[in-house]
């Protein structure tokens, strides 16, 4: 079975005010998994806002859900010990406006001499799925393939319509936010991993960039494993919502390697200005409008749902998913997004009611 692998970024507030606070050093240490796991499983991340978690390789989704619910819980329980809370949400429904704090660590200080407003306003968490594959050649194989597919996945995992304090209009804020770095949107479509790697080489060897790691497409080939890293989602509300993503990423791996395999057909040719475009859509509307499906025609998004399940339906019944991921699916149509959640949460309290919905629900089963 392939395995499988996820990060989650999640924000410590204040749980009063709702405000953000840098606790993230203090909050690792509370959450002291070091011993069990050589001090990997709980990271720093850019601001000292946030704090990021990565399960171990997983083999089966009821890993990924187990693994997940321990760090929400570990994290979430470290964090009320400071006195903040940890929330699984994309952007702050809240911020002060204020200078946040840099993790110091030279890439984050370079990064903050760099774009010092682009630092001060990166206020988002995503959740990265890695799903391992056998080489750099087949992960680049992957990459075109899937590719059509990530405005689909940024609608379904739409959980940041809040910024400062109001609803912006878009269900995946942190889409928006994330796309004013130099090297970002739907991954390009490449040749082969040779073509890969020396583009990311031109990027560096320019100066445009400091190293591969700010290359943000919303999926990539990792630099530290030998996966596929999917990395378009905001960080999910729910832990099972996390779990339905990974699993969906997971099949969407496995069916474009078994067409590249099978040399089937070549991967989808989309211009780069239409995926963009569809990113945009999918991010400004989540699943309450229409989608851009792999063939470039707008469609229902419910319709669109279906036509990735029964995609990716194969690699679902050979992982032993169909059940669990449909179930999941079924649900995210019935009672919405984190950003529809969110939503509903403002119009019955204003802020403060999300505030309260995204502390009750981060850690909850």
């Amino acid at each position: 079975m392939t395995t499988i692998g996820v990060e989650e970024e999640y924000l410590l507030v204040d749980p009063v005010v709702g405000l953000p606070v840098p606790y993230s050093e203090k909050v690792r240490a509370a959450a002291d998994l070091a011993a069990l796991t050589g001090g990997k499983e709980v990271q720093s991340e850019l601001l000292q806002v946030q704090v990021e978690v990565g399960t171990p390789v997983c083999d089966t989704l009821e890993e990924v859900g187990g693994h997940l619910l321990r760090l929400r819980h570990a994290v979430g329980a470290a964090a009320e010990e400071h006195g903040c809370r940890m929330v699984a949400v994309g952007t702050p429904p809240l911020r002060d406006g204020g200078p946040v704090g840099v993790t110091d660590e030279a890439r984050y200080r370079a990064m903050l001499v760099q774009a010092p407003q682009l630092v001060a306003e990166q206020l988002v968490n995503g959740m990265h799925v890695h799903v391992a594959v056998p080489s750099r050649e087949a992960g680049v194989q992957v990459l075109n393939r899937i590719r059509v597919w990530l405005p689909v996945l940024t609608a379904m995992s739409a959980n940041s319509p809040l910024w400062d304090g109001h609803d912006t209009g878009f269900a995946s804020w942190r889409t928006v936010i994330f796309s004013r770095w130099p090297v970002t949107g739907v991954t390009p479509s490449f040749r082969d991993a040779a073509d890969y790697d020396r583009r990311l080489r031109r990027l560096v060897e320019s100066g445009l960039i400091s190293d591969t790691g700010q290359v943000y497409w919303q999926a990539r080939l990792s630099e530290r494993y030998p996966t596929v890293e999917v990395r378009c989602a905001d960080v999910q509300l729910h832990a099972d919502d996390a779990v339905m993503l990974a699993g969906i990423v997971r099949a969407l791996v496995e069916t474009a390697l078994a067409e590249a395999t099978a040399d089937q057909a070549p991967p989808p040719d989309r211009a780069p200005e239409l995926l963009q475009a569809a990113m945009w859509h999918a991010a400004r509307h989540g699943l309450d409008d229409t989608l851009v499906d792999p063939n470039g025609d707008r469609r229902r998004a419910g319709d669109v749902l279906c036509g990735l399940l029964r995609h990716i339906a194969p690699a679902l019944d050979a992982a032993g998913d169909t059940r669990q991921v449909t179930a999941l699916l079924h649900r995210l149509l019935q009672d919405g997004t984190g950003a529809d959640r969110q939503r509903a949460a403002l119009a019955r309290g204003g802020v403060r009611a999300v505030i309260d919905l995204l502390v009750d629900e981060s850690t909850a089963p």
